[in-house]
C-alpha cells in the first residue's frame, strides 16, 4: 500500500512540475497548484487506505450485547440492520439482548479472557470502574488515535464521565440525566409561576400546590441511588475519595465526610416530614405513575423517561420540565450523567477490532444519533446531530426536551461524577438507608454513617480480591 502510495504521489508530483513549467513559460504564477497536487495525492491516499481496510474486513463478524428491550432495542436493531446493509467493508453486527445492564455485566464476569462471547457490549456508567480495572478491554482511546478521529465531536460534558487520565475508555452511546416534570395545570391552578429549583424551594409551594393546585402529592420522589449521586454533583461535593475514584480507584467514600450526605438527606426527610414526598417506593420510575395519573404535581425522572411519560400522561395535562433540583439554594454544581456507552472487549483479533471500531463511529454518527434521540429520548452524543432534520422535528414535537440539552450544557465536566467499583451494590445500600429513614423516622447523620459504613467495607473486600 505504501508502496502504490508512494508512486501516486511521485505521478502527482510530476504532474505538478509541468504545471508549474507552463505557467513560468506563460508568465502566470500558479502558487495553488502545488497545494491542489498535495490535496489530491492525500485524498488518493486516503482512498487506498480506506479500500485496504474493506477488503481486510470482508466477511468479519462480530457480536454486539446490548440491554436494550421495547422500543429502544427496536431502535437498535434498526440501526444494526442498517449498518449491515450499508456498510462498505462486508461487516456483519450480529445484536444480542442480553437483558438487564445486571445481566450483562454478570455474564462478561463469568466468561474467559480471549472468548468473552462478545467484541462489543454496553455497560450501564456504574460499570465503568470495574470495566477499567477488569483488563477486558481496548479503550475507545486507542481505536480513537490510531483512526485520527476527532473525539470533539462528542459532547464534552458525557465524554467526562468515561474520561479517566485523559483517555476515553468507553464510547457514549445512550446518556440521560434526571430531570423536574411538573404539571403545568396544577401549578397554574395554584398561580405558581416560578418552578422550584431546590429541595427547599419544593417545600415552600408544598401547601399552594395541595389545597389550591388539587394535587394529591406535591412530588412523588422515587428513592433512588442515582438521585443521591446527582444531588452531591448539585453541592460540588465528591461521593468518593481520591477525587471522585478518577485520580486513582476510590477506598472509601466521602459524601460522609464533606456533609452533602446529611444536607442532602436532610432537606429529603423534611420534604416526607411533611407530607410532600411520600414514600413511592424504590428506583428511578417509582415516582412516575402518580405524576402521569395526575396525583402528584411533580416527579424526578430521567430525560430518556419523556416520552412514556407524555404517553401516558396522553393530553389529560400539560407536562413541564426543569432542571434537576438543588439541595440548598446556594448550590453551584451540575449534573452527571447517566445510561450507558460502548466497551470494546480485547478478543485479540486485530480484524474484529477494527470492525467494531468501524460500528461504533456508525453508532455516534450525527445521523444515527438524531435518530436514537428521536426513538428513545436518549440524549444525541454527537455534536453534530442538532444539525440533522430529525433532531431538529423531534425538539419541534417534544420541546420538553430542550431542557435537557440546556442542563447538560450548563453542568461542567467537573459535575461528571464518581467511578466506583462496586457502585450498583453501594446504590442498593443508600436506597435501602433512605428507606429505613423515612419509614423509621431515622435521622439523616445515622443514615448516612450506615451507608458509608456497609459501602466502605464493600470497597475495601473488593480492593483486596482485585489488588
Amino acid at each position: 500500500m505504501r508502496k502504490r502510495a508512494l508512486a501516486l504521489s511521485m505521478a502527482v508530483m510530476m504532474a505538478a512540475g509541468l504545471l508549474s513549467g507552463c505557467a513560468s513559460k506563460t508568465g502566470t504564477n500558479d502558487s495553488g497548484s502545488g497545494e491542489a497536487a498535495a490535496t489530491t495525492a492525500k485524498t488518493a491516499e486516503a482512498e487506498n487506505t480506506q479500500a485496504e481496510t474493506a477488503k481486510s474486513l470482508e466477511g468479519t463478524t462480530i457480536t454486539f450485547w446490548h440491554s436494550m428491550g421495547g422500543v429502544n432495542g427496536e431502535a437498535i436493531n434498526t440501526l444494526v440492520d442498517k449498518f449491515n446493509k450499508e456498510n462498505t467493508s462486508g461487516i456483519q453486527v450480529e445484536a444480542q439482548y442480553q437483558g438487564s445492564y445486571d445481566d450483562a455485566i454478570n455474564k462478561l464476569k463469568s466468561a474467559q479472557i480471549g472468548s468473552m462471547g462478545a467484541d462489543l457490549v454496553q455497560i450501564y456508567d456504574i460499570g465503568t470502574r470495574f470495566m477499567i480495572d477488569s483488563g477486558w478491554v481496548i479503550p475507545m482511546q486507542d481505536l480513537i488515535d490510531k483512526d485520527q478521529w476527532d473525539l470533539t465531536q462528542v459532547e464534552p460534558n458525557i465524554a467526562a464521565y468515561y474520561t479517566v487520565d485523559n483517555k476515553l475508555y468507553s464510547m457514549p452511546f445512550n446518556s440521560s440525566t434526571p430531570i423536574l416534570y411538573y404539571n403545568k395545570d396544577m401549578f397554574e391552578k395554584a398561580g405558581i409561576t416560578e418552578i422550584p429549583d431546590s429541595l427547599p424551594g419544593i417545600a415552600k409551594i408544598g401547601d399552594d400546590l395541595t389545597t389550591k393546585g388539587g394535587a394529591g402529592e406535591v412530588i412523588s420522589l422515587g428513592i433512588y441511588g442515582w438521585f443521591f449521586e446527582q444531588f452531591t454533583c448539585k453541592q460540588q461535593a465528591n461521593y468518593a475519595d481520591n477525587g471522585n475514584g478518577r485520580e486513582a480507584a476510590a477506598t472509601a467514600v466521602d459524601f460522609d465526610k464533606n456533609g452533602a450526605g446529611v444536607k442532602t438527606l436532610t432537606a429529603w426527610k423534611e420534604l416526607s416530614d411533611k407530607g410532600y414526598a411520600p414514600n413511592v417506593g424504590r428506583g428511578g420510575d417509582a415516582g412516575l405513575a402518580d405524576f402521569s395519573a395526575g396525583k402528584s404535581a411533580m416527579t424526578l425522572g430521567s430525560t430518556a423517561s419523556l416520552k412514556q411519560i407524555l404517553n401516558d400522561v396522553n393530553g389529560k395535562f400539560e407536562v413541564g420540565t426543569a432542571y434537576f433540583p438543588k439541595v440548598s439554594e446556594n448550590d453551584k454544581g451540575g449534573v452527571s450523567i447517566g445510561g450507558g456507552s460502548l466497551w470494546a472487549l480485547n478478543n485479540e483479533d486485530p480484524a474484529k477490532q477494527q470492525a467494531v471500531w468501524e460500528f461504533v463511529k456508525f453508532l455516534v454518527s450525527p445521523e444515527s444519533q438524531a435518530y436514537w434521540n428521536s426513538q428513545t429520548g436518549y440524549f444525541p452524543v454527537t455534536v453534530a446531530a442538532h444539525d440533522e432534520p430529525v433532531f431538529k422535528d423531534n425538539i419541534a414535537k417534544y420541546p420538553q426536551f430542550q431542557t435537557a440539552i440546556d442542563q447538560l450544557h450548563d453542568s461542567t465536566p467537573q459535575s461528571a461524577g464518581a467511578l466506583l467499583s462496586v457502585f450498583p451494590e453501594a446504590r442498593q445500600i443508600v436506597e435501602t438507608e433512605i428507606e429505613n429513614m423515612i419509614n423509621n423516622n431515622g435521622t439523616p447523620e445515622d443514615a448516612v454513617s450506615k451507608m458509608a459504613e456497609s459501602i466502605n467495607k464493600s470497597i475495601k473486600d473488593y480492593n483486596l480480591l482485585n489488588n
